[in-house]
């Protein structure tokens, strides 16, 4: 059975709350990191079949509504991914995965290794 999203990253946030393995903790963190890319594709395929048949006005609204204003020079695409990615953020999951990602940097984890950091 597939796990949506939301669902694994709130199990994964829940999961390291008591862990401090550093593997245990890289497992979780690259497992959330591909069901936040997940999500955030879901919630901009969303935005964009909701806001299709909306006018630049009506988007504009949105935008300001979300907290992320349409601003000069921005592509109507550009302004549809910051109203995307404003909405993910606000998500439940999106707060449990960056709950996950503060665990794992408590114990120096994080999706980059070290021979890249």
């Amino acid at each position: 059975m597939d796990t949506s999203p939301t669902a694994l990253l709130l199990e994964l946030a829940a999961s390291a709350q008591d862990l401090s393995d550093r593997d245990a903790l890289q497992d979780l963190l690259a497992r959330g990191h591909h069901a936040w890319c997940e999500g955030v594709a879901d919630v901009q395929s969303g935005i964009r079949r909701e806001a299709a048949d909306l006018s630049d006005a009506q988007l504009t609204e949105r935008c300001v509504a979300a907290g992320t204003p349409w601003e000069q020079g921005m592509t109507r695409g550009e302004a549809l991914s910051a109203l995307a990615f404003a909405t993910w953020d606000a998500t439940p999951a999106a707060m449990a995965y960056t709950e996950l990602e503060e665990r794992a940097a408590l114990f120096g984890v994080c999706l980059l290794g070290e021979e890249f950091l």
